[in-house]
């Protein structure tokens, strides 16, 4: 993983100085904040953490874009997505299976009960726990999501290939298990 643009543009510092027109001037900020010099990552970039971290944030970014207009965060969606396939689930069930800390789901279940998204019901089998259903909000605002998250998805999915995805999705899976 290198650090180098590719759409970086290479400039003699002293012709860069020299160049006179207002034009030039006025491109002087967007060119040295384009020119980069290659970085030396001391070996982080053959960390699989690294990699998967930095794949994350590129995923995550173009996601994000996806679902700009309705504030809604990738968890959040894990979250109603869940919900939505298993209603009535227990907080401790989606926790345990997102792999996010209980404190943390409280906190967001908070937030997506003020949104009018999702709510809690006391459980038929174990009132001391809650189960969790989506309102008709909520299903409304997945199914968009859905439709949005299929683009971002085609997105991702195109960058591998079908023979690559596949094996990425297994190879991450390895990771997880």
């Amino acid at each position: 993983m290198a650090a180098t643009d590719d759409s970086s543009v290479e400039v003699d510092a002293d012709e860069f100085d020299r160049a006179g027109s207002a034009a030039d001037r006025a491109a002087r900020p967007r060119q040295r904040a384009r020119r980069q010099r290659a970085i030396d990552f001391g070996g982080l970039d053959t960390h699989v953490g690294y990699a998967v971290r930095r794949a994350q944030v590129a995923v995550f970014q173009d996601f994000l874009r996806s679902v700009a207009n309705t504030g809604i965060r990738p968890a959040q969606f894990s979250i109603l997505t869940v919900i939505a396939a298993n209603p009535g689930l227990k907080q401790a069930d989606v926790s345990r299976a997102l792999g996010i800390e209980r404190g943390r789901l409280v906190l967001v279940l908070n937030e997506l009960e003020k949104r009018g998204l999702a709510r809690r019901a006391a459980s038929d089998i174990d009132r001391r726990s809650h189960a969790l259903h989506l309102t008709p909000k909520g299903e409304r605002l997945l199914a968009q999501l859905n439709l949005s998250i299929g683009e971002h998805e085609r997105r991702m999915s195109a960058k591998l290939g079908p023979e690559d995805k596949a094996r990425l999705m297994d190879l991450l899976r390895r990771l997880v298990d």
